[in-house]
């Protein structure tokens, strides 16, 4: 039975892997996390092209029927170009959680927040509009977001400070509706929801990419027929450290990490 791809950067892609697992739990799931070169949020729009790529060609190796890019760094700058290279869908965290928020606006003010990179790049800005010209985009680079959930500080008078500070521009701007753009952030929701106040709606990319794959399985008669789906997890460096963090994101331990030497 082929499998669906998904590749991140490093540990992040598991709130996705997370989500595709309690959506499409007949499905088998290949991850590779590139752990020999995270992050890509610091890295030129080039270089992560190029990763991407290798990234792709190494999960079509492994027989995957559909892959998923869930790195907002790599689907903002690579998404474009690689869809063009090969015949299997691809499917990215931006577009779903872009299409979502515009959705779920009232006040057509809608919040990104994201590493530096994806940030830069303002595909988020040019995404939400196209759907809505008429939106305002209010959008802040939260560099520190990643480090607090891979130490596993979650929560905290640290943790607070930092989040209020990043998040003042779009509370003063009164958003209504918030992107987390990056797979790290669904971890901090508590904290972030805390800062911003209830009534602002926070959109995690995770949910919406695993409805998006839902459809594209049934749309071309993809879905696995047999009952309960492996998981099989690879990494580019450091498979201990994968799986130590791999628990924070989904609730139980990974043991047969593999590790690959030549992407």
């Amino acid at each position: 039975m082929k499998s669906i791809g998904v590749f991140d950067s490093g540990v992040g892609g598991l709130t996705v892997v997370k989500e595709l697992i309690r959506q499409l739990p007949n499905e088998n799931i290949v991850y590779f996390g590139d752990t020999a070169r995270v992050p890509y949020g610091i890295k030129s729009r080039e270089t992560v092209i190029r990763f991407s790529i290798e990234n792709i060609l190494f999960l079509l190796k492994q027989d995957v029927k559909l892959i998923c890019v869930a790195c907002n760094t790599a689907s903002s700058f690579a998404l474009p170009v690689i869809k063009n290279y090969f015949r299997a869908p691809i499917i990215g965290v931006i577009t779903p959680g872009v299409r979502e928020a515009v959705y779920a606006s009232q006040n057509k003010r809608i919040g990104v927040i994201g590493t530096k990179g994806t940030i830069k790049s303002r595909t988020y800005e040019t995404e939400i509009k196209q759907l809505d010209p008429k939106a305002k985009v209010v959008t802040a680079s939260c560099p520190l977001f990643v480090p607090f959930v891979e130490e596993g500080w979650l929560s905290g008078e640290v943790v607070l400070s930092v989040v209020k500070s990043y998040l003042k521009p779009l509370k003063d701007a009164g958003v209504d509706t918030v992107i987390l753009g990056c797979t790290h952030y669904p971890l901090l929701k508590p904290v972030i929801q805390q800062v911003l106040g209830k009534d602002v709606v926070l959109i995690d990319s995770a949910k919406q990419v695993a409805c998006e794959v839902k459809k594209i399985l049934a749309s071309e008669d993809l879905f696995n027929r047999g009952k309960g789906g492996k998981n099989t997890f690879y990494v580019s460096d450091n498979p201990e450290w994968f799986s130590g963090l791999a628990q924070r994101f989904l609730g139980s331990p990974l043991r047969n990490v593999k590790k690959v030497n030549n992407v």
